[in-house]
């Protein structure tokens, strides 16, 4: 697929197939996180794989808004160790990105799901959760949990309409992108 075409068609997907993703499809998307820039090319990332029904099952619990993952025939945690770089956010969010754009490339549908300052209950943060189920060390951060599947919806392609040029300023901001 064509970049501008994978960039136009890569939606949030909520549904999808129960059918498996194959470790060849994993492993280029992974390799496509890997290629993302960080600051200072520190590369603070750390992604947990997640394929096993019931440990994702239990990732959609994590707070509302992942339910979704209840589907997901597999689950990306996008993690960043703070003691690497104090970017770690930004990092990891160029990596969840490229992970989003190399599976839409491959006929896959994504979604993100927020973890980061969020909340699993009262008394837990989304992140303290998701950090006990997988093991995952107090330094390292988790920004986000990506729901990977053949889509079992359709949603249609971005248009031009969404481009926003009101949105793009010239030199200075109120300077307009587009002269008239």
């Amino acid at each position: 697929m064509e970049f501008f075409e994978v960039v136009k068609k890569r939606r949030s997907i909520r549904k999808y197939q129960k059918k498996k993703i194959p470790e060849e499809y994993v492993e280029k998307i992974l390799e496509a996180a890997f290629y993302s820039p960080s600051s200072r090319n520190r590369r603070p990332w750390h992604f947990v794989v997640v394929d096993e029904e019931g440990l994702i099952k239990k990732l959609a619990q994590t707070r509302p808004a992942l339910e979704f993952l209840e589907t997901a025939p597999l689950a990306i945690v996008v993690c960043g160790d703070e003691e690497i770089s104090s970017a770690w956010v930004f990092d990891a969010s160029i990596a969840a990105e490229h992970i989003q754009l190399a599976a839409t490339a491959l006929g896959l549908g994504t979604c993100w799901g927020h973890v980061l300052e969020r909340m699993h209950n009262k008394e837990k943060s989304a992140e303290d959760y998701v950090r006990e189920l997988l093991g995952i060390p107090e330094h390292i951060r988790v920004l986000c949990i990506i729901g990977i599947g053949y889509p079992a919806e359709e949603k249609p392609s971005h248009s031009e309409k969404e481009v926003m040029w009101g949105r793009v300023h010239r030199n200075r901001f109120g300077n307009s992108w587009k002269m008239k």
